[in-house]
């Protein structure tokens, strides 16, 4: 059978853990462990029975049974779902692996129709047996835990081979949400999804009725010294074991490899917070969606509390933003149930943000009524409404002198969406590209004072490589002549498609590759002018870096260096070096006047929010698509770069007056905010073969009256 476009099992089928790899901070801090803890390897014999069955009865008790889709639990699962019962899925343990190796969790139906195609490819070419083992190895299991076998360690301080009953229904219970069902964290949700999975093993005849109230009754003991787990870096852990099997293969889970990042715990919950901070004001913007699910409660004490546990169990919290069941529902108050089993009342101005799903004209399926399925935060001592958030952000940033990367947020939460927005995200950079259009320019005889006119311009097909072209400011108004100055920072449209088809359009894409971005996705048409091409986050950290470090081709880069099990170095991070003449890519002097023209974007531009942090030597440029499908802000003060980016997987527009600067440049400024607190403010020097005529710099080769002064109509092009 074909499966198209499906990946390789390499990484998968390769996967033999013997001892752990080990993902550190830089100021050593565990990020993350993937597989067996000890030396001994957990192989399929070795995986004691009862933790196998415990995985069975709660993720796929048909899993011997069938071909990789579970037809039989599909059709169980929507009868169940239809009819009102607790919301039940349909995902067997080979689709699981499938997902959570190669996809997202996004629920789209291309994505599920791969995962079932890629389900299909794995059960024939593995046994079962070994689908499972690969399963129970690999699967994250919260507090930066892989696999059952690190996951008894870490919450229990034993040996998977020793775990109980009661244990081994804890931790099979942590796959769905580790976040949610961590038994350290919290211990009352995680214990209603352990009772449940006990009822499910009795049930299937995998326990004893004496077993089970055994297990029921067992006080369980958790291993609490876990300071050790403090940073949110699920992402980062993520990459670091990537680029480590890139170079190890099959020894990186059998060496006990430890791997030293070059991010720190402040920078990155810094960015972590502000993330996540940033995306919960743009949900407030755009109002509630309704409920997540709305079931209907039984009567009787019992009944209620048995549907109610097993309907939040299937909802998983995202750090502050809890699930909740409404258990009755009015427009100035709202009670509500957390899966604790703690009941909280909403009142006030908890309610304001889901006001509209409390009015009677709101459509049933939308309204907050009894059985819905909300989400709540606790705000000081009071608990708000709030919602899961569907569009999508990223962060990084770097030091601009060598490209270690300070801190890398690659999406919203993790477990929900494996996909990294920093490193795998190819998204319209928009104005936030016009700065190296702008570069390239000053090396065409250009200047920070060469008056451009800011008038509408059109194109016919031949100029475009496609169709005819009529661009438009982003706001519709047109200012006349200006300098080229005035234009970045205000991100006039016209300005920077004026100066492409100045200096031309194949010049322009040539120039731009320098800062490391790929000509393919950055094709040579007028459009490049308005950032129209593709780009990671990553990839503008260290473009962005060059202006900030003086014209020096850095490249981010995350491990500073790999050991093993003893200590002894086996790689050491040499990276790209500011100062390095051989990284040069732009004279001294473009930078310079890049620098002063992006710190004006601050002063009085599209990003002068960011005077709040009271900072001379910071710049930066707005990003915003024309269709407002992403919103950037790339910034940087000399030595530190910062990246933001929102948008949503399936792109679409983010809202009327939604911009780089009022959505990405926020969570930027929440980074700095701390992480420059620290930093002397730094004076820019001025380099040799610069000259300051008139409060404008110039180079010296091209003062006032020389060069391009202006760019009036008819516009020739400058012969390469």
């Amino acid at each position: 059978m074909a499966y198209p476009n499906l990946p390789e099992l390499d990484s998968i089928t390769s996967y033999k853990p013997k001892m752990p790899l080990r993902v550190f901070s830089a100021d050593n801090m565990l990020i993350a462990e993937f597989g067996e803890e000890r030396r001994n390897v957990v192989r399929f014999k070795d995986i004691p029975e009862i933790m196998k069955k415990a995985v069975l009865a709660i993720e796929d008790d048909r899993f011997y049974e069938h071909g990789g889709v579970d037809y039989q639990g599909i059709t169980r699962a929507a009868v169940h779902n239809l009819t009102g019962g607790a919301k039940q899925g349909a995902s067997t343990i080979t689709q699981q692996v499938a997902r959570n190796f190669f996809l997202s969790s996004e629920q789209t139906f291309k994505r599920k129709i791969y995962e079932i195609l890629l389900a299909w490819k794995i059960e024939q070419n593995l046994s079962k047996d070994q689908i499972l083992e690969i399963y129970m190895n690999q699967i994250y299991l919260g507090q930066r835990a892989y696999g059952f076998s690190s996951a008894a360690q870490i919450y229990f301080g034993k040996d998977l081979k020793d775990v109980t009953i009661a244990e081994a229904a804890m931790l099979a219970g942590l796959p769905k949400a580790p976040s949610a069902y961590n038994p350290v964290a919290n211990p009352k949700r995680a214990t209603v999804r352990q009772q449940y999975i006990l009822q499910r093993m009795r049930n299937l005849g995998y326990i004893t009725e004496a077993q089970y109230e055994q297990a029921k009754n067992e006080e369980l003991i958790t291993k609490t010294n876990s300071n050790e787990f403090g940073i949110h870096a699920e992402y980062v852990a993520e990459m670091a074991r990537q680029l480590v099997y890139e170079q190890f293969k099959e020894e990186t889970y059998t060496r006990g490899l430890n791997v030293y990042t070059t991010i720190t715990k402040s920078d990155q919950d810094t960015a972590y917070l502000s993330l996540r901070r940033g995306v919960m004001d743009y949900e407030k913007r755009h109002g509630y969606r309704g409920p997540e699910a709305i079931i209907t409660i039984p009567e009787g004490k019992e009944a209620a509390e048995d549907a109610i546990e097993k309907e939040l169990a299937e909802h998983t919290d995202s750090d502050d933003l809890q699930v909740a069941m409404v258990l009755e529902a009015t427009p100035k108050l709202v009670r509500a149930v957390l899966s604790s089993g703690e009941e909280i009342r909403i009142e006030d101005t908890g309610l304001t943000f889901a006001a509209s799903g409390l009015s009677v004209k709101t459509p049933a399926n939308k309204r907050i009524q009894r059985g819905a399925v909300i989400r709540v935060v606790l705000e000081g001592k009071s608990w708000s409404i709030t919602q899961m958030p569907e569009v999508q952000s990223a962060f990084v940033a770097a030091n601009t002198t060598d490209g270690a990367i300070r801190a890398l947020v690659g999406g919203f939460d993790y477990n929900l969406n494996k996909f990294n927005h920093v490193t795998q995200a190819w998204r319209q950079p928009g104005s936030s590209f016009k700065p190296f259009i702008y570069s390239a320019s000053l090396e065409k005889g250009l200047s920070p004072s060469t008056i451009i006119n800011d008038e509408p311009i059109s194109f016919d097909a031949g100029q475009t490589g496609g169709q005819a072209w009529e661009p438009k400011n982003y706001d519709g108004k047109y200012e006349g002549p200006m300098t080229m100055r005035r234009g970045l920072t205000k991100s006039k449209n016209m300005i920077s498609i004026r100066i492409l088809h100045k200096i031309g359009a194949k010049y322009g894409q040539e120039y731009t590759n320098r800062f490391g971005f790929l000509p393919e996705k950055n094709p040579p048409y007028l459009t490049l002018a308005l950032g129209a091409g593709a780009v990671t986050p990553l990839q503008m950290a260290g473009a962005y870096a060059v202006f900030a470090n003086g014209g020096y081709k850095v490249n981010p880069y995350l491990i500073s260096k790999i050991t093993d099990s003893n200590g002894q170095v086996l790689v050491q991070t040499k990276p790209d070096m500011a100062g390095d003449e051989a990284n040069r890519v732009i004279d001294e002097r473009n930078a310079f006047l890049m620098d002063s023209m992006m710190r004006d974007v601050v002063k009085m531009g599209t990003a002068t929010k960011a005077l709040v942090l009271k900072r001379p030597d910071i710049a930066g440029k707005t990003g915003t698509t024309n269709d407002s499908f992403d919103a950037w802000f790339a910034g940087y003060q000399s030595k530190v770069v910062g990246i933001a980016w929102i948008g949503f997987d399936q792109p679409r527009n983010l809202g009327n007056k939604e911009t780089g600067g009022g959505l990405a440049l926020p969570i930027w400024i929440g980074y700095m905010q701390k992480t420059l607190k620290d930093f002397p403010i730094e004076e820019r020097p001025v380099p040799k073969g610069i000259i300051a005529v008139d409060g404008d710099y110039y180079y010296a080769e091209n003062p006032p009256g020389s060069g391009v002064s202006s760019l009036a109509p008819p516009i020739s092009v400058i012969e390469e």
